[in-house]
């Protein structure tokens, strides 16, 4: 006998003949109540709702991805990007949290008035929903519980100049400082880790020729930053997460930490997984990010990265400007800003990689979804599970589009994967049950330890 399951009427239902269950994609009906996901069964099993939602064939319900790592600028920079557009950006991507990074903006979320100043600007615009980090830099110590409490996801530093003088970067002596008085709370430093002292030894970044610029950002600057983040880290058993990671060379340093118990955690994004030095043209500024996209041998072993488990997690490190800041004319790598956009295309890019190496789509969406929000303490998103928020993506595994600039919702049409074949289409995103309308912000502000 059929197993007998609750039908009495959901608000929602999704049904559909692949739903990606922590199981893998399986046959189901979702059942939605205010939002949130109350009943997974099999398809079939004649769940009602108010709304009916048949998924096709080919479409794929997945949980709402997590990007943990977008750097919105709003207010003080808003022409770079606000909340509004990149809200819609990442909902057209299939993302449906973000965390804002505490720079660009001005002010910087590096104390609780900025964090409500931050806030205000976001509460009627957001299209998904919003968290916040906040920021550690030179003398704001006691800064760190009241921003804590007030509800930010952790704390994110430099050890290396940021690009923007109002977030100085911190010492290693200071790094450690913080990280010690983070213990004492159980907050999390999130760190960009250059090392000046190596960067100050390299070339000058000048003039249009891509390997100058890789020559002025060398491996060795991330590897001694990275070993000086573990080295306290262990020191003082606080929780560090290593940003953006770009050089495979310090994979064995971060798998031997993680090893020795080290409390560490370790995300890279999509320009390293998908692009290569070898592949950028000379005076192709729109390629430029620090620290930079290295060789394709460096990718390959990245990927090995992922799919042993030294890198925790793929978020997109959106980093925009305006068209002006990324010096087109002259090509300059000197003198762009380093900063890609890719809010908008991080899934389809991961996949259209992850497919040609057997990935599956549940592994991209493990790295997407479930890993940030685990690093982040949402406990509430990044899984189809009964009491998890009901954020979803449909997405077309194998539909196919190209990059056009013009057709992206990112402020500034500006992105190194112009013209790139992708494979992977969300159709669809929908935020608490309901599909993200672009014309009616409905994300909600989130909080560190909130529901």
């Amino acid at each position: 006998m059929a197993p007998a399951y609750d039908t009495a009427p959901y608000d929602t239902v999704i049904r559909g003949r692949a739903v990606l269950t922590p199981d893998g994609p399986a046959p189901a009906e979702v059942g939605i109540n205010d939002g949130v996901i109350t009943a997974v069964v099999p398809l079939g099993a004649g769940l009602e709702g108010g709304t009916l939602i048949e998924l096709a064939d080919d479409e794929t319900l997945l949980p709402g991805l997590v990007d943990t790592h977008v750097h919105v600028n709003e207010p003080g920079r808003t022409e770079w990007e606000g909340f509004a557009s990149a809200t819609r950006a990442a909902a057209a991507g299939g993302v449906t949290t973000l965390i804002d990074m505490p720079l660009n903006s001005i002010p910087p979320t590096v104390d609780v008035a900025a964090l409500d100043t931050k806030r205000a600007a976001a509460a009627s615009q957001a299209y998904v929903d919003v968290g916040f980090w906040g920021g550690a830099v030179p003398g704001n110590a006691a800064q760190l519980q009241p921003l804590h409490e007030a509800g930010v996801f952790g704390f994110k530093c430099f050890l290396v100049h940021s690009g923007v003088d109002e977030f100085p970067h911190l010492e290693p002596a200071e790094m450690e400082a913080d990280l010690a008085e983070l213990k004492r709370f159980d907050g999390l430093l999130i760190v960009h880790a250059e090392n000046p002292a190596v960067l100050g030894q390299a070339p000058a970044a000048a003039g249009a020729r891509y390997t100058d610029f890789l020559a002025s950002r060398p491996a060795a600057a991330e590897d001694t930053a990275i070993t000086q983040v573990i080295n306290a880290a262990r020191r003082t058993g606080a929780r560090a997460h290593i940003l953006h990671l770009s050089s495979a060379d310090a994979l064995p340093l971060i798998a031997d930490a993680k090893a020795d118990g080290v409390r560490l955690t370790v995300e890279t994004c999509p320009h390293y997984l998908t692009l290569a030095a070898e592949q950028i043209p000379d005076g192709a500024t729109a390629f430029k990010c620090c620290p930079p996209i290295r060789g394709d041998d460096n990718r390959e072993r990245l990927w090995q990265g992922l799919m042993d488990g030294t890198i925790d997690c793929i978020v997109s490190d959106h980093s925009p400007s305006t068209l002006d800041l990324k010096a087109l004319d002259s090509g300059d790598f000197g003198l762009a800003w380093g900063g890609v956009s890719s809010l908008q295309l991080g899934l389809a890019l991961i996949w259209t990689e992850a497919r040609t190496r057997g990935v599956p789509l549940e592994q991209v969406v493990q790295w997407m979804s479930a890993a940030p929000a685990r690093l982040a303490g949402l406990e509430a998103k990044g899984g189809i599970i009964p009491g998890r928020d009901a954020d979803f993506a449909v997405f077309a595994a194998e539909d196919t589009f190209t990059v056009d600039p013009a057709a992206l919702q990112h402020k500034n049409p500006i992105t190194p994967y112009a013209g790139s074949e992708l494979t992977g289409v969300v159709r669809r995103t929908l935020l608490a049950g309901a599909d993200v309308d672009p014309l009616v912000p409905r994300g909600r502000l989130l909080r560190r330890g909130e529901s």
